[in-house]
């Protein structure tokens, strides 16, 4: 549960709106923005733990992190989460004051409870051996009739979102270089609720090859031919298909 105060120094507060754009419009001086990241990830699965961090320079008087939109925030600079609910899901940032100075809010950050919904399915087009220069598409499919898609290659610091009117949506990838090959995986939900996401699909490997690995590009196709199951239909689908989804609980923010 939330504490809530209507003083200025306790750990945690909770304020109405007028009081929030004060403290957007807030005297800003030179001060450099802080940063703010979720550890170990923004994508958080739900039931695991994850870490909001706000970091300025040293010697900072006072920290402001904040979730927008629900009127909430806390005078320090983590916020811990012991066990991630679709209620901590939501868009983040923070700043700092030294002296009578509010510093630039940080960059948004956007923090997505996955496994919300059964994960989708993820494969190649024409193939998951593509020749360098050649092109290929990466197809997120799920049952249900999820709006929005998003695809995410291990090592990259953000995921590329796809709208979509039907139950999939294709990620094109062209002129294909060495820098395309890795591991991918793909999310479904609605933009009803675009901080909850479905589990992640299996994973697939894409590899780029050169002029002599055709042999080893036609192995590898083949392989995965022959090994891949049918994925299991999404149970337990909520907000989607006519039923709402219910507003978010308020969150519970746990200082580390």
């Amino acid at each position: 549960m939330w504490i809530r105060k209507q003083t200025t120094s306790g750990a945690f507060l909770l304020c109405s709106g007028l009081c929030l754009g004060q403290v957007v419009q807030a005297q800003l001086g030179t001060l450099p923005k802080p940063s703010l990241q979720a550890l170990p990830s923004s994508l958080a699965p739900l039931k695991t733990q994850v870490t909001i961090r706000c970091q300025g320079p040293p010697d900072v008087d006072l920290y402001r992190l904040e979730k927008l939109r629900s009127r909430k925030y806390q005078d320090r600079p983590v916020l811990f989460i012991k066990t991630m609910e679709e209620s901590f899901a939501g868009c983040y940032r923070c700043s700092y004051q030294n002296g009578t100075l509010w510093s630039p809010p940080s960059n948004q950050l956007e923090l997505v409870a996955t496994g919300v919904y059964a994960k989708p399915s993820l494969s190649a087009q024409p193939s998951l051996a593509v020749s360098q220069g050649g092109d290929v598409t990466l197809r997120c499919q799920s049952k249900y009739s999820f709006d929005q898609f998003a695809l995410y290659k291990e090592g990259d610091t953000e995921p590329h979102k796809q709208s979509a009117e039907q139950y999939w949506a294709n990620f094109p990838i062209t002129a294909v270089t060495v820098a395309h090959s890795g591991i991918y995986r793909c999310y479904s939900f609605s933009s009803k609720f675009p901080y909850l996401w479905s589990a992640p699909s299996d994973p697939l490997e894409l590899v780029v090859t050169g002029e002599g690995d055709a042999v080893q590009a036609f192995l590898l196709q083949l392989l995965h031919t022959l090994v891949e199951v049918p994925g299991e239909g999404p149970t337990g689908v909520k907000g989607v298909g006519g039923e709402e989804k219910p507003e978010a609980l308020e969150g519970v923010f746990i200082i580390s």
